[in-house]
């Protein structure tokens, strides 16, 4: 029912995840990250909203990703219907797909990101994703992990069809400092872009800059 993938940059140390489904409102449940920690896409037939803070928590607490993954699914009754891809601060990965999802389903885990998908229209809309994501070069990872869903979208994506996506990227401060989410559309995904065009405007990048942040809190 969903399509998503979880990164951290290398070279930066942010953590983002890019997340699009044919549900409303995909960015309040699915996508969670806190900076220097890790991040984390929550998902399946029925989500756990519970695996996003618990599992930054376990992370926080130097658990790795495949430990994170292991502690929650095992501790989950329900946890045959869940999906879940993590990615920790060492750039470590690990997923959990439970048997009862709907297919096309399934995940990858490379060094540093993680697709996972479920009702998808075919397998082919992970392998796109995977293969976008490898290939986009030196890009910032907002817009990496942009191309990668739209990539995911255009295979497929979710095969019930579509409703809402979302990005949220996270560098040295608890906000995000990309939050995009829509909601209800007709092309969620292209309206992701729409909005990032918008975030990139010069005007708004001098507003997030005045904004104080734990370095230089005193920003107005």
């Amino acid at each position: 029912m969903t399509l998503s993938i979880v990164s951290r940059d290398p070279k930066t140390g942010e953590f983002g995840i890019a997340t699009a489904s044919a549900s409303l409102a995909v960015g309040a449940i699915v996508p969670h990250a806190m900076a220097g920690v890790g991040a984390i896409a929550t998902q399946g037939y029925s989500s756990n909203p519970t695996y996003g803070p618990d599992g930054l928590a376990l992370l926080a607490a130097g658990q790795s990703a495949e430990a994170a993954v292991e502690a929650l699914t095992h501790a989950d009754e329900g946890r045959e219907r869940r999906q879940l891809a993590v990615v920790d601060s060492l750039g470590r990965t690990a997923a959990w797909t439970g048997d009862e999802n709907l297919p096309a389903m399934g995940h990858v885990c490379r060094a540093d990101f993680t697709v996972a998908g479920n009702m998808l229209a075919s397998e082919g809309v992970l392998e796109a994703m995977t293969t976008t994501f490898s290939t986009s070069g030196d890009g910032c990872l907002a817009e990496r992990l942009l191309r990668a869903l739209r990539a995911g979208d255009v295979a497929g994506g979710d095969r019930r069809g579509r409703q809402s996506a979302a990005i949220r990227v996270f560098d040295r401060e608890r906000y995000a400092r990309v939050d995009l989410r829509a909601d209800d559309a007709p092309d969620p995904v292209g309206e992701l872009f729409r909005l990032y065009d918008l975030f990139k405007d010069p005007a708004f990048t001098a507003f997030r800059n005045r904004l104080p942040t734990h370095v230089a809190p005193h920003r107005s």
